[in-house]
C-alpha cells in the first residue's frame, strides 16, 4: 500500500508528491542510462530519446524483481542540462500515474559517466508481495 501526500501548508509541486509512505519489501534500482541492451548511447543528441530508454531501463529492472513503474516511491533524476526538464516531465508522465507520482529529487550535473549522457535515474520501488 503507498500513500501519496501533499500537505496543507507546504509550497506547491510540479510532478512529484512531498513524501510517500508505503508498507511492505523495497528495492533500490542503480541510476539507469540511456544504453540500449547491445550497450549503444541512444539519442545521442536527443534527450527525449534518452529519457524515453532510460525509463524502459527502469521498467526492465524492476520487472526483473516483480515491480513496475507505478510501484516506484522515490526518484533522484541527474540532467546535464536543464533546458531538458520539460522533456523529462512529459516522459515521466507518460509512463507514471500523474495522480500518484513519486517523490524526487532533480540535479544539474556537470556531467555523467560518459560525456553523451543527458540524463541518468535512480529509484526506489515498492515490491507487490502478489506480483514478486
Amino acid at each position: 500500500m503507498q500513500h501519496f501526500v501533499r500537505p496543507h501548508g507546504s509550497p506547491p509541486v510540479n510532478g512529484y508528491s512531498h513524501a510517500v509512505a508505503f508498507t511492505g519489501p523495497m528495492v533500490a534500482v542503480s541510476g539507469q542510462v540511456p544504453l540500449d541492451t547491445e550497450g549503444r548511447v541512444v539519442g545521442e543528441s536527443d534527450a527525449a530519446a534518452q529519457i524515453q530508454q532510460v525509463f524502459t531501463n527502469l521498467a526492465i529492472a524492476l520487472q526483473a524483481v516483480g515491480a513496475r513503474l507505478h510501484d516506484v516511491v522515490k526518484l533522484t533524476v541527474y540532467l546535464t542540462d536543464l533546458a531538458d526538464l520539460d522533456a523529462f516531465r512529459r516522459i515521466r508522465d507518460e509512463h507514471l500515474n500523474p495522480a500518484c507520482l513519486p517523490a524526487c529529487s532533480l540535479v544539474q550535473v556537470a556531467g555523467l559517466v560518459r560525456p553523451s549522457f543527458r540524463v541518468e535515474i535512480d529509484a526506489l520501488a515498492r515490491i507487490d508481495p502478489v506480483m514478486a
